[in-house]
This record gives structure tokens, sequence and C-alpha cells, in this order.
């Protein structure tokens, strides 16, 4: 099980963190994604961190902004958005799988229920 938190209203130029609890055995063996879907629009990746935590992978449009990050205390993985856009206004999903190719094309095993970001400019 995910469970995301953190997010809510910020404005344009702020930040924010998310944050995503996994209930799930074997933790450590897992890499932890971040996808968001805006309104109208199909759910898209926006971060990747493998399951040793040592590789990392952005979206062109968050590369430089937004951080992944995770700890195995407590079996968490963090999204830090920094400079938000308007843009980035979507409903924000973790996501896990044991491939680090599925993490990477959305096809994972394992989603959250989203936590909503909303930028106002």
């Amino acid at each position: 099980q995910l469970v995301e938190s953190g997010g809510g209203v910020v404005q344009a130029g702020g930040s924010l963190r998310l944050s995503c609890a996994a209930s799930i055995p074997g933790f450590t063996d897992y890499n932890m994604g971040w996808f968001r879907q805006a309104p109208g629009k199909e759910r898209e990746f926006v971060a990747a961190i493998d399951w040793r935590g040592t590789n990392t992978y952005y979206a062109a449009s968050v590369k430089g902004r937004f951080f992944i990050s995770r700890t195995a205390v407590q079996n968490m993985v963090y999204l830090q958005m920094t400079a938000v856009k308007p843009e980035d206004t979507a409903i924000y999903y973790c996501a896990a799988d044991s491939s680090w190719g599925r993490i990477l094309t959305g096809m994972n095993e394992s989603w959250g229920r989203g936590a909503q970001v909303i930028v106002s400019s």
C-alpha cells in the first residue's frame, strides 16, 4: 500500500514536499517513482529512484526543480518540489515496482491514491 501526503496549494515559485509511506514487504528491493495527472490530461512520469537510492531519473519538465529521495526509515519516499509553476498543478501519485523499466513507463505494480497539488499564479 502506498499513501501520499503533503499536497496542497502553493504559490508559483514556492516549494512543497510530497511524502509517500510505503507499506510494502521488501521495500528496499523496490524502485520508486512519482507520476502526475493534470485535469484533462493523461498521467505522466515525473521522477524515479532505484531500489538502492543511488540512481534517479527525472522528466525534462521538472529536472533541476524537483528532487526525489527515499529512506528505509519508515519506508518513505519524498518528492521535493521547488520553483513550482502553475503547470505543475496535478494529482501526484506514488508508484512502486521491482522493475526499473516498469517504473519509468508507468507499468508498475502499485499505485497510491494521489495527492492534489495546486500552484497558484
